[in-house]
C-alpha cells in the first residue's frame, strides 16, 4: 500500500469551496507513482534537442537574442515575424493577455485548461463560463454575441476534442478577441484544424507551447501569433528578456522542418496507441469520451471520486477532473503511455471496478 507515502494530491479545495483553478496535473504526481496525470510526451526531450540546449549554456553571458527564434516560428507557420511574440510558455501569454486586455464581457469555454480563467480573475476581470454540452462539442451559438473576449482550446484539455477550424472561425467577429490555445495541436498529424497560419480571422490570437511534445515543461518555451498591433501591445507589457537563451534555442530547433516532420511522425504513432488504449479502458469498465485527438483521454468512471485515490494506493497517478468547470468527480483525464504502463493501469482498473472501488 502506498497511501501513507503519497497521500491525496494537494491543493484541490480552495478555502471558500470554489474550484481551485490553479490545480494542475503535476500536483497528482509523487515518488514511485506511475504517471498518467501529466501530458508531457515520454522519452523527451530527444537527444538532438537536449544537446542543442546544453550547448546554448556557452552563450549565457550574453543577453538573449529572440530574432532567430522569431523568424523560425514565422517560417513554420507562414507568418510575418511581426506576428510572433515569444513567451515563457503559454502560461506567460495568458498572463499578458489578462494584463493588457480590458474586456467588458470575457467568456471562457469549458471544460478546458483553467489557467486562462485563472489569469483573468487574478487581475480582477469577471469571467463568464460557457460550458459546452452534447459531448463537449464546440457550439459557437452558446457564446453571448456581445462577448468581446472568448478563450477556447483546440484540441481542448481535458476533453481531447479537436474542433473544426471552420467552427472556430465562427466565433470571431469585429471587436472581439478570440484566443485559441493550440498547446496540443501538434498531437494531430498534419494539424488540419490549426488556425495558427490564419491571418483572415479578425481578432485572432493563437497560443502554442513546446512543453508537451518536446518534453520542455521545465524550460518554459512557447509563443503567440496575432496581428502585429496585438503583438506590440502584449510585448510592451512583457519583461525584458523573459525568454531565456536555452528556451530560444529550443524554439528555433523545434520549428525547423525536420523537427516538425519528427513531431508529425510521433503524432501518427500516438493516434494508433491512443485508439488501442481507449479500447482497453472501455474493456476495463470506463466510459471513454469518443473523438480524442490529443495525448490523453477523458473518461468517466463509476465512483470516480473514490477511484483515483485507490489508483494512487496502487502506485498510479491520474488527473482528477473535479477542478475543471463543467466536469465532476466521476471524470478522469488519463495520459496515453507506452504499452507496458497502460497494461498495468488497465489491469488495476479492472480489478478495482470489479471490487466496486472498495464498496
Amino acid at each position: 500500500m502506498l497511501a501513507d507515502t503519497h497521500g491525496p494530491a494537494p491543493g484541490v479545495p480552495s478555502p471558500d469551496g470554489e474550484i481551485d483553478l490553479r490545480h494542475h496535473g503535476d500536483a497528482e504526481r509523487g515518488p514511485g507513482l506511475l504517471d498518467f496525470a501529466v501530458n508531457v510526451r515520454e522519452g523527451t526531450p530527444p537527444e538532438w534537442l537536449a544537446e542543442r540546449i546544453r550547448a546554448s549554456v556557452a552563450d549565457l553571458a550574453d543577453y538573449p537574442d529572440p530574432a532567430p527564434a522569431r523568424q523560425a516560428v514565422a517560417r513554420r507557420h507562414r507568418r510575418d515575424p511581426a506576428d510572433v511574440l515569444l513567451t515563457a510558455g503559454a502560461a506567460e501569454a495568458f498572463v499578458l493577455l489578462a494584463r493588457v486586455l480590458r474586456p467588458r464581457r470575457a467568456v471562457v469555454l469549458h471544460p478546458q485548461f483553467t489557467e486562462p480563467e485563472s489569469a483573468l480573475r487574478s487581475v480582477g476581470h469577471p469571467v463568464e463560463r460557457v460550458v459546452q454540452q452534447e459531448g463537449f462539442a464546440l457550439d459557437p451559438g452558446a457564446v453571448p454575441p456581445d462577448a468581446d473576449l472568448v478563450m477556447v482550446g483546440n484540441p481542448t484539455n481535458p476533453t481531447s476534442l479537436l474542433h473544426p477550424a471552420k467552427t472556430l472561425a465562427e466565433l470571431a467577429r469585429p471587436g472581439r478577441t478570440l484566443v485559441v490555445d493550440e498547446a496540443f495541436a501538434d498531437c494531430v498529424p498534419g494539424e488540419p484544424e490549426s488556425v495558427a497560419g490564419r491571418t483572415d480571422i479578425p481578432g485572432l490570437v493563437v497560443l502554442r507551447s513546446l512543453t508537451k511534445t518536446w518534453g520542455l515543461a521545465g524550460l518554459r518555451a512557447g509563443y503567440l501569433l496575432a496581428h502585429p498591433d496585438m503583438v506590440h501591445r502584449l510585448g510592451a507589457a512583457q519583461p525584458l528578456w523573459s525568454v531565456s537563451t536555452p528556451a530560444l534555442v529550443a524554439t528555433e530547433a523545434c520549428c525547423a522542418p525536420e523537427a516538425v516532420a519528427e513531431a508529425d511522425a510521433w503524432a501518427r504513432e500516438l493516434g494508433a496507441r491512443r485508439a488501442g488504449f481507449a479500447g482497453e479502458l472501455r474493456a476495463a469498465g470506463l466510459d471513454v469520451l469518443p473523438g480524442a485527438a490529443a495525448s490523453f483521454l477523458l473518461a468517466r468512471a463509476p465512483s470516480g471520486e473514490r477511484l483515483w485515490p485507490r489508483l494512487r494506493e496502487h502506485g498510479i497517478a491520474v488527473r482528477r477532473c473535479d477542478t475543471f468547470p463543467g466536469l465532476g468527480p466521476d471524470w478522469l483525464r488519463i495520459a496515453v503511455r507506452e504499452p507496458e504502463s497502460t497494461q498495468r493501469l488497465t489491469r488495476v482498473l479492472a480489478q478495482l471496478l470489479y471490487e466496486r472501488v472498495g464498496d
